[in-house]
């Protein structure tokens, strides 16, 4: 299983990360084939970093593409290049995968799920907190409202907890409502039939958190400590080997959606941002 990567530079990292862990995971699992848009400004060159992995650098998307037996598009820290970096993979009928943040908002992201749909082309997306061992117990039956605390900026980082949210709320969210301040922003996300979710985001850093309100039962605290990378990184490989698809596209677009609504929330704050279905 030869995997190509599709980046806008190498030398970050999800791709200084992922090989190793491919291997781990599956040995046959082997990142064999780099490309990548530009030389990280601040690290090593894509050529640098391909001799340092073992990895061979090609010269174009089509020509990796075409080596490659399964692709990883990354650029995880820049969004809105992802439908451009999408356009030959997603066209080649080879299961896929698409690095979070997946879409800067719904649209885009619906038109990169219809490319890969036209071209018969498997792929989905995550943030790797969505298998963080702890959250997987959880009885998304009893939670009335969650409280969730995560590390860094929302631009970036808010999909780590917004992805936890939206799957153990198990509902379409209406409306969102924010407030920025010195250090860290706060989203409060509001459900069909009431419920809320709070999403605080701590600048210089955090662990990831949940506080869950429950029906009938205890409250519960629940902290991502396990290694949830190594869970996706094995739902990601057996995706490669099989095509199961973990995550739902309408999922992740609801995902997109409640995102680019919250960066329109704490651009304006105080001011709900309405979500149309």
């Amino acid at each position: 299983m030869k995997i190509g990567f599709i980046d806008y530079y190498l030398d970050e990292w999800h791709a200084n990360h992922y090989p190793q862990w491919f291997k781990e995971v599956d040995s046959q699992a082997e990142v064999a084939f780099g490309y990548a848009v530009l030389d990280n400004p601040n690290g090593r060159t894509n050529r640098q970093w391909c001799e340092d992995n073992g990895v061979t650098l090609c010269a174009t998307m089509e020509e990796l593409v075409e080596k490659s037996d399964a692709l990883a598009v990354l650029s995880p820290d820049n969004t809105e290049l992802h439908e451009a970096l999408c356009q030959v993979a997603l066209r080649s009928g080879k299961r896929t995968y698409i690095d979070k943040t997946f879409a800067p908002d719904e649209i885009i992201g619906r038109r990169i799920f219809d490319l890969a749909a036209a071209h018969n082309t498997p792929c989905w997306s995550t943030s790797a907190l969505r298998f963080a061992p702890e959250y997987q117990n959880i009885d998304r039956e009893k939670i009335a409202g969650i409280v969730s605390v995560g590390p860094a900026g929302a631009e970036t980082y808010i999909i780590h907890q917004l992805e936890p949210v939206m799957m153990l709320m198990q509902a379409p969210a209406r409306r969102v409502i924010a407030m920025p301040g010195e250090h860290m922003y706060t989203v409060t996300i509001q459900f069909a039939g009431g419920r809320l979710a709070v999403v605080n985001g701590l600048v210089e850093g955090s662990p990831f958190r949940l506080d869950l309100a429950m029906n009938g039962v205890p409250n519960q605290v629940v902290s991502a400590q396990e290694d949830f990378f190594h869970a996706f990184i094995q739902a990601l490989v057996r995706f490669y080997l099989t095509g199961e698809i973990p995550v739902e596209p309408k999922e992740t677009l609801h995902i997109a959606a409640v995102r680019a609504a919250a960066l329109r929330a704490l651009a304006e704050p105080g001011k709900w941002v309405e979500l149309h279905h």
